[in-house]
């Protein structure tokens, strides 16, 4: 038995009408979805102070693509992903050291089991490209959207938005990594052609890497959106077409 061919995605204009960028604004929004939808991830566990500041520092950095959902002045949901993860990652950390740690100590201190995990942290780009993902530095990180919006192919818009933006900006493929028991993840990227090209440990669980090769993917198209905060929804920033 073969899986069933990958076919393109169906774009409803009005929910593509409502992505767009994410933006400083929208900082406390996202770490407080992040903290709902993935409450037991180490991240989610260490409370929203300490959210709010990575995602502060990931939405000003250059490697940084995010978009968000919003419907009637509210997000209901966010993609995060990056052009490269390693660097983007590695500045981070070390551009943000301070003010991350200060908002971990309150964590750590209700719960100082964080702490091992937390450590383990600094290793996840290296464990996370196993075999044929050892090249493949664009990523997508985190997705979240509020309940009553699941199962509307939202989800999957935004997660095509991601894939063609970097499409448009030369990356041949994405990674994405799940848990090695989620079956749920696993028949989701499946039906967009993702293949596996690893299991590694992180966390002190099995995990999984996935591969999508935007290039040959049908449902990908190299479409540029990414824009400056500020502009209106769709407009592209100054020298990108």
């Amino acid at each position: 038995m073969t899986d069933a061919p990958v076919k393109p995605l169906p774009v409803d204009p009005e929910i593509l009408l409502r992505i767009r960028v994410m933006e400083p604004r929208d900082v406390p929004e996202v770490a407080a979805l992040h903290r709902a939808d993935m409450g037991s991830s180490l991240w989610a566990q260490l409370g929203e102070p300490f959210l709010v500041e990575v995602y502060r520092g990931l939405v000003s950095h250059p490697d940084f693509r995010g978009f968000v959902y919003e419907e009637g002045g509210c997000l209901g949901g966010f993609i995060a992903g990056t052009t490269h993860g390693p660097r983007m990652f590695g500045h981070l950390y070390r551009r943000l050291a301070f003010r991350l740690g200060r908002t971990l100590v309150p964590a750590l201190l209700a719960k100082p089991s964080l702490a091992r995990p937390l450590l383990e942290t600094f290793l996840y780009s290296r464990r996370s490209r196993p075999h044929g993902a050892a090249q493949t530095v664009a990523e997508s990180l985190f997705c979240s959207f509020k309940p009553e919006l699941r199962g509307k192919r939202i989800s999957g818009l935004i997660n095509k938005v991601l894939f063609d933006q970097l499409a448009a900006e030369g990356h041949e493929a994405v990674l994405i990594t799940t848990d090695a028991d989620n079956p749920l993840s696993a028949r989701q990227l499946t039906s967009w052609g993702f293949e596996q090209t690893g299991r590694f440990r992180f966390y002190g669980k099995e995990m999984i890497a996935w591969r999508l090769d935007l290039m040959s993917s049908p449902r990908v198209e190299a479409v540029n959106r990414w824009s400056a905060p500020g502009q209106k929804p769709g407009q592209t920033a100054p020298g990108h077409s």
